[in-house]
């Protein structure tokens, strides 16, 4: 058969301006007539023609009537972001094709299913995700579309069966190629880890591990690679069914969501009677994000990617020749640049965002990065990725224990958190979360430390109000950043205040909810004393906090007596 295209008449939506991670709803808003396809034409409409002929879209009918000439599936439609970067960058096809783009169908870290959450964002030729350029002009093209083109006549494809559909179209054939959502992933992994000697630490009786997909996608990658590769045996997953509505569960890799692994690695409120894993290891919905412990141990994602720094060169084969540089945003604590400063590194705090750090790498300049939001990766792909974290902890570990796997005890997460504290120093960290807070509330508050930050001293006399004992405030501003590669300027990207002793809060209004706004209140305070470095965290930061919480009048602002998750 040949397909047609048909030009749907439609009417321009009231947008929201997709970033970083794309455009984010709740499903009942998507399956309004015509929303996702104004969406995906208007994605099409911005990109040059040259890019739509070539252009990898998982948008099958709409991708046919636009043009695009060979679209590839992975097998049942899963796709971890980390794969899709990775398949965008490094795979070629049966007819020697390389992607130009990608769709990418994703509730995040957020709840899925027909009552929540879903979002789509398109990715570019690096992998990575779409730059502002792009994103304003599919935001200006989704209040003023008037037609959208589909093939409505093209037949459903079998995505779940490996193979080629070869159709006749206007303009020629159109191919659907459905691939192995894995092999290209599990192949890049396997060049940048050392997998026999991970295998070697799986393999130890005095090891224990559990990884949990949360019933995301991370799952169609657990087996294959903790499993078949390296050993692990299938116990040690948990929730790795990959699941529209995953479960039922919030998708988010943190000590509130992540319960049932939380509980199991002995971080549960309750006592367990079973000795806890040595390493644990939880993924978000669509596989980018990551949380690692130890045995009752829960290590910062700001220390984490601060360790895998400290730690690449000589745990990871792939850095073995140096790093270029690290960065990370400007929320996450400053563990990574004491760890840059101490290695000589190129060090660049950016906005949050994995495109600006797309933009450092792209450029040489940057070989691991990490934002506090559990997102770690490094320049092997253009997106953060949680099992490339995990594998980058389980091969610090390998390293340190690969002359001790008979010895009576293992270098544990803990020894290493621990000995990195003593070498560097510890930023006690805290994140206070705040999510569905009415968004007028929310823009309230932010407005209103914006004001407050032109008197520094009416702002110190607030805080000796609220603790005596919490340094003075030396600077207040909202964080701007010019991009050293392209010069481009990001303003109001946070409200910081930096005080005398090194100490931070910051205040930040996040994207990616789909319903009212989330306030994220960031606390920081820096210890180079290794006496003092072994504190309770909230302990060590409870004077912050309640500095925090005058100086912003969070209650009186948002009604909430205390925040929605804690990390």
């Amino acid at each position: 058969m040949v397909f047609k295209v048909s030009k749907v008449p439609t009417t321009p939506f009231d947008g929201q301006k997709p970033g970083t991670s794309g455009l984010r709803k709740k499903v009942k808003v998507f399956i309004q007539p015509h929303y996702l396809q104004n969406f995906v034409q208007s994605t099409f409409n911005a990109l040059t023609p040259e890019k739509v002929r070539d252009a990898i879209q998982i948008i099958i009918k709409m991708s046919a009537a636009n043009g695009v000439r060979r679209v590839w599936v992975g097998q049942n439609g899963l796709l971890s972001t980390p794969a899709v970067s990775a398949v965008i960058r490094e795979r070629v096809g049966v007819d020697g094709s390389k992607a130009t783009g990608a769709f990418i169908l994703t509730a995040s870290h957020n709840p899925g299913g027909p009552h929540e959450d879903f979002g789509i964002k398109y990715n570019m030729e690096n992998g990575g995700p779409a730059p502002e350029a792009i994103t304003d002009e599919m935001f200006e093209n989704t209040k003023t579309i008037t037609e959208y083109l589909i093939a409505e006549d093209l037949p459903n494809v079998d995505i779940s069966a490996i193979g080629v559909t070869s159709i006749g179209g206007p303009e020629g054939q159109f191919d659907v190629e459905v691939f192995d959502s894995a092999s290209d992933y599990v192949k890049l992994m396997k060049s940048i880890f050392d997998f026999e000697l991970i295998r070697k630490l799986l393999s130890s009786p005095k090891f224990t591990f559990c990884y949990d997909a949360l019933h995301g996608v991370a799952g169609a990658y657990a087996n294959r690679i903790f499993v078949e590769e390296l050993g692990a045996q299938e116990s040690s997953l948990l929730n790795c069914i990959p699941k529209e509505d995953f479960g039922g569960g919030h998708p988010d890799p943190n000590l509130t969501y992540a319960k049932e692994l939380v509980a199991r690695m002995g971080l549960g409120k309750s006592n367990s009677e079973v000795d806890p894993p040595e390493f644990g290891a939880a993924a978000d919905g669509d596989a980018d994000r990551n949380m690692i412990l130890g045995k009752s141990f829960f290590v910062t994602p700001s220390d984490s990617v601060a360790i895998i720094a400290a730690n690449a060169v000589d745990a990871i084969p792939y850095f073995s020749s140096g790093l270029k540089g690290v960065a990370r945003s400007m929320p996450t604590s400053a563990a990574l640049d004491v760890v840059a400063k101490h290695l000589n590194l190129k060090f660049f705090e950016v906005p949050t965002g994995w495109k600006f750090f797309g933009n450092l790498m792209d450029a040489g300049l940057c070989s691991i990065c990490g934002e506090e939001s559990f997102g770690t990766g490094s320049d092997h792909i253009r997106e953060k990725d949680g099992i490339w974290a995990v594998l980058a902890w389980l091969s610090i570990l390998a390293y340190k224990n690969k002359e001790n796997l008979g010895g009576d005890k293992l270098v544990t997460v803990e020894d290493i958190v621990r000995k990195h504290w003593a070498t560097y120093g510890r930023h006690y960290y805290t994140r206070y979360d705040y999510e569905n807070v009415d968004a007028g509330a929310a823009k309230d508050l932010m407005a209103y430390l914006v004001k407050m930050q032109s008197s520094l001293n009416e702002i110190n006399i607030i805080v000796k109000g609220a603790r005596s004992d919490v340094s003075n405030v030396v600077n207040a501003d909202e964080f701007e950043y010019k991009d050293p590669v392209d010069g481009s300027v990001s303003k109001h990207q946070g409200i910081r205040f930096l005080f005398e002793d090194g100490s931070r809060l910051v205040f930040r209004l996040s994207g990616t909810g789909s319903e009212g706004a989330t306030i994220r209140l960031y606390i920081e305070q820096y210890e180079k004393d290794p006496s003092k470095t072994g504190r309770d965290s909230q302990e060590a930061l409870a004077p912050l906090v309640e500095v925090a919480l005058k100086l912003s009048k969070m209650q009186e602002f948002t009604g909430r007596s205390a925040p929605t998750v804690i990390t």
